[in-house]
C-alpha cells in the first residue's frame, strides 16, 4: 500500500500563497491519479483537485478553478498544490489521497472518501483576515 505524506501548510494572510506537497514515502506513484481534498472544521471532506498519473488530465472543482495549480515532479514522487489568493475560506486541512482504481477524470469528485485506499494525515492550512 502507497503511504503519502503532506507538508507546506501554515498560517498566512488573507490574500497570500501556499505550495502545498504530497510526497510518496512507501510505494510509488508511477502508475496512480492523485488529489487534494480538503476538509474544514464542521464540513464535509470535499476534492479540489486531481492529476492524472501522466499529469495530461488535471481536473479542479469549482472553489479550486483559478486560483489553485496541481502539477508532479518529474520523478513523480511528489503533487504540489499551489493555492493563490487565498481567504479564510481555505482555511482546513488538506489531505492527497491515491488509489490505483480512481483515476483523474470527470467523475473523480463524486468519489467518496471511503473509496481511497490511501490516505497522508493532512496538512493545516490557516487563513487569517
Amino acid at each position: 500500500q502507497v503511504q503519502l505524506v503532506e507538508s507546506g501548510g501554515g498560517l498566512v494572510q488573507f490574500g497570500g500563497s501556499l505550495r502545498l506537497a504530497c510526497t510518496v514515502s512507501i510505494g510509488t506513484l508511477d502508475y496512480y491519479s492523485v488529489g487534494w481534498f480538503r476538509q474544514a472544521p464542521g464540513k464535509a471532506r470535499e476534492a479540489v483537485s486531481c492529476i492524472s498519473a501522466s499529469a495530461a488530465t488535471t481536473l479542479y472543482a469549482e472553489p479550486a478553478k483559478g486560483r489553485f495549480t496541481i502539477s508532479r515532479s518529474t520523478d513523480k514522487k511528489t503533487v504540489s498544490l499551489d493555492i493563490n489568493n487565498l481567504t479564510p475560506e481555505d482555511t482546513a486541512v488538506y489531505l492527497c489521497p491515491t488509489d490505483p482504481e480512481l483515476t483523474c477524470t470527470a467523475g473523480y469528485f463524486g468519489y467518496s472518501k471511503t473509496q481511497f485506499d490511501s490516505w497522508g494525515q493532512g496538512t493545516q492550512v490557516t487563513v487569517s483576515s
